[in-house]
């Protein structure tokens, strides 16, 4: 059956799904984005060795830029909502050079949580079926951990109504398990039967408290990780029922609900097991790389394959809506002309930016696959890195929106404090986290490869990645279709939004009739 092709008047924006979300759905993608049980799992341990019992206060430190930013969100979509985020509103605000390696920070890591997603969703997916390798990049592992990127990427090609219907259950079976994960812990607490129980000290909370500033620094940036992903909500946009409104709601009440359940889970786990360096403690660098795997049989019995299962949907989970934001980021830039049309397709049933979805799966798929190939060492150190793309795009566009609003910001004392004062306090503490985090990893020791090109091997494939979009970007200004984006003509400041006031307005033509 041959398709005809849809051609998009003013009226269709970009083409996508308009109206599809409510604040709810929005919601609900922003937090399976982050994939909060397997956030945990990942970092929990890490964390409390960077900072000990000072764990539940790095959280909450962390969750300050990241509000900030989601401020600086929230606030650009008001004006711009458009599903490029930090791509448009960077170029808007600083020119094309800077909005493209916006883009870019966005695509750079959502390729490298995408191959580490696919990973431990494989990992679990075996450790359910009772079965366990010598090594991570073992040829099932990455067999199925392919298959994972392909069943998510399918679910987002087919739209982001049955990707919401989807999400909803894995969200609440993601809860669900974590709620039974804390009633557990404190139920043995009290009860005198928790293997290290550790009564609550307010000094957990204590932002004095930190022993040294570099390990200060790391868990924050290790914290930052498990909040990165509520912006998804804001990449979706054009498809929300309100896209001035829901989107820039969606992300602040997506941070506020990781910080409560971030921040009670990680006392909840320190009043069960303490943060000793023996048997199940948190400081135990042995259970560093997954906690509840460690702790599962003694916490829950015969009930501990919940939480494999919570940590596998929630890497599934998380796997399909990673797809989501970067896919509609490269729609945003085929549009206005920072890369081949083709990114620019939408499916003309489906409403989704199906060249762009289909892209960013075989891209994260050849990666994965590649990057296991030459060394799984390799994949962790990219997945190490990953806090400096994060750091990089969020740091953009909170200086994006100080630049794009300077006119506006002493015209009210709500424009200076949202859409100066806190975007920029967000945006420094990102830029000294980033340089900071950057010099870190120069030491051989910070990663799992040693060195590479004599400095450290997180710090080469860190920054290695965002240099590669310099290099790709330079290479597109080449390209005949890139003038009018390098030109400032195709996306600048006065640039009308591509997307309507209501979502009533899209109007779809079929070679030039109504649909």
């Amino acid at each position: 059956m041959t398709t005809t092709p849809v051609h998009l008047t003013r009226g269709d924006g970009k083409g996508l799904a308009a109206g599809t979300l409510g604040l709810w759905g929005s919601t609900v993608i922003g937090l399976a984005s982050t994939a909060p049980v397997y956030s945990l799992v990942a970092t929990l341990g890490w964390v409390v060795l960077a900072v000990g019992a000072q764990a539940p206060i790095a959280f909450i430190v962390a969750f300050i830029p990241m509000l900030f930013i989601a401020f600086a969100y929230r606030e650009l979509n008001n004006d711009v909502p458009d599903c490029g985020t930090t791509f448009t509103w960077g170029t808007k605000a600083f020119g094309p050079w800077v909005g493209w390696m916006g883009g870019w920070g966005v695509a750079v890591a959502g390729m490298i949580v995408l191959a580490n997603l696919a990973q431990i969703a494989s990992i679990y997916f075996w450790a359910l079926l009772g079965q366990e390798f010598d090594a991570p990049n073992d040829w099932r592992i990455v067999l199925v951990g392919v298959a994972f990127i392909a069943a998510m990427t399918w679910v987002s090609w087919r739209g982001v109504e049955i990707g919401e219907r989807i999400q909803n259950v894995l969200l609440a079976i993601q809860y669900l398990a974590l709620i039974v994960f804390v009633i557990a812990a404190l139920t043995q607490f009290f009860a005198g039967t928790a293997p290290n129980p550790t009564p609550f000290d307010w000094e957990w909370l204590n932002p004095f408290a930190f022993g040294e500033w570099s390990g200060f620094v790391e868990a924050v940036l290790l914290a930052l990780f498990i909040y990165w992903g509520w912006d998804t909500c804001l990449a979706l946009n054009e498809e929300t029922k309100d896209p001035t409104r829901i989107p820039g709601l969606a992300a602040v009440l997506t941070c506020l609900l990781l910080l409560v359940t971030y921040v009670s889970v990680t006392i909840a786990a320190m009043m069960y097991a303490g943060v000793g360096e023996d048997g199940t403690g948190l400081g135990n660098e042995a259970n560093a790389d997954d906690f509840f795997l460690a702790i599962k049989d003694g916490l829950l019995g015969p009930w501990g394959w919940v939480l494999v299962v919570a940590v596998l949907i929630s890497a599934v989970s998380s796997t399909q809506t990673t797809i989501l934001p970067t896919a509609r980021g490269t729609l945003a830039m085929g549009v206005y002309r920072a890369l081949p049309a083709r990114f620019k397709d939408v499916h003309p049933r489906y409403a989704t930016p199906s060249f762009s979805t289909l892209i960013m799966g075989i891209v994260a798929s050849v990666y994965y696959v590649v990057m296991t190939t030459i060394s799984d060492s390799i994949l962790q150190d990219t997945i190490l890195s990953l806090g400096l793309a994060i750091a990089f795009y969020y740091a953009i566009t909170g200086y994006a929106c100080v630049w794009y609003f300077r006119r506006d910001l002493f015209t009210s004392g709500r424009n200076l404090l949202y859409r100066g004062i806190l975007p920029l306090l967000g945006a420094l503490m990102l830029t000294y986290a980033f340089v900071q985090s950057a010099i870190d990893m120069l030491d051989p020791d910070y990663g799992y490869s040693g060195t590479l090109l004599g400095v450290g091997s997180t710090f080469v494939v860190g920054i290695g990645a965002l240099l590669v979009g310099v290099v790709l970007m330079v290479a597109w200004y080449f390209f005949p279709r890139s003038k009018r984006f390098f030109r400032g003509e195709s996306l600048n400041r006065e640039t009308p939004v591509l997307v309507p006031e209501e979502p009533g307005e899209f109007v779809r033509s079929v070679d030039g009739g109504r649909a």
